[in-house]
């Protein structure tokens, strides 16, 4: 199908994307790579009167270090977030993840930041972002303000993010070292998992020191698997110690029921798929 005519802008500063969403309000939808928003035009399912393309704007691309934190432009595409060496060194669990993101083609033309905005539960970054405690930059016309991972996820396809605000930047607390691993469950290749479990380890001397845990799909937004991480910590990295702990996966989520598996088959993926991600990320 053809989209519904619409007035395209495409701002190069972040002020003037500001000053066009707060000039449309409702009747504009932004654009931030368009991976989920221009399908859903072409079906017709969404008619904005205009597009803010936030694509020319150069502030908003790139990856720059910040001292214990990276700092990811909102509109880098996956494909520069997936070989950026700072990334692979201090943040190696988003990488884990974005390898397993749809396919090259998407990760070419798909953005870090609007994925994150997009705030799809079953995403690939929503989880690794929440695990490694990432905070979303977000600036608006009375200045900018920071949102931890925690509270930037608010329902299904909903953030903190306000309707006369935009997401600009991810800051990604330096992680280095640590172990990392995206263990993602589909069907079919290049699908949206019905399970995945993002997990970064930091181990000392056979011990699990540290753990973070994210789950995707498991409920109507990315989750901390808290119960595990706190299980895991001061254990050794063995096989027993490490599905104890995964089995208690699935306290606090609410699995959905779809035509790819009941809340059922999805806690018993959870608890198998978090002990292979954290066996994985801890070396065993």
């Amino acid at each position: 199908m053809i989209p519904a005519q619409f007035d395209y802008l495409a701002p190069t500063t972040i002020d003037e994307a500001l000053a066009a969403l707060a000039e449309h309000g409702d009747d504009a939808k932004i654009l931030a790579g368009g991976q989920s928003l221009l399908p859903v035009l072409r079906m017709r399912l969404n008619a904005p009167e205009v597009v803010i393309d936030l694509g020319k704007i150069p502030e908003l691309r790139g990856v720059r270090d910040d001292g214990d934190h990276l700092v990811i432009g909102a509109m880098t595409r996956h494909a520069d977030v997936l070989r950026d060496p700072m990334v692979g060194e201090h943040a190696a669990l988003l990488q884990r993840a974005v390898t397993h993101l749809a396919d090259e083609q998407i990760r070419h033309r798909g953005t870090f930041g609007g994925a994150l905005a997009h705030a799809d539960p079953a995403g690939d970054v929503g989880a690794p972002a929440l695990a490694l405690g990432c905070e979303m930059v977000i600036a608006g016309r009375d200045g900018t303000r920071t949102v931890g991972a925690n509270d930037f996820f608010v329902d299904l396809f909903e953030t903190a993010v306000g309707e006369d605000e935009i997401l600009t930047a991810v800051r990604v607390p330096k992680h280095t070292g640590w172990g990392a691993h995206y263990e993602k469950f589909v069907r079919v290749a290049h699908q949206w998992p019905i399970v995945a479990v993002a997990a970064a380890v930091r181990v000392e001397g056979g011990t699990i020191a540290e753990a973070r845990v994210g789950l995707t799909n498991m409920g109507s937004t990315p989750l901390r698997a808290r119960a595990v991480e706190d299980a895991l910590r001061g254990q050794p990295a063995t096989e027993d110690a490490v599905r104890e702990a995964a089995s208690r996966a699935t306290e606090g989520t609410n699995p959905p029921s779809d035509l790819n598996g009941d809340s059922d088959y999805r806690s018993h993926l959870a608890t198998v798929l978090t002990r292979r991600a954290v066996l994985a990320a801890a070396g065993g």
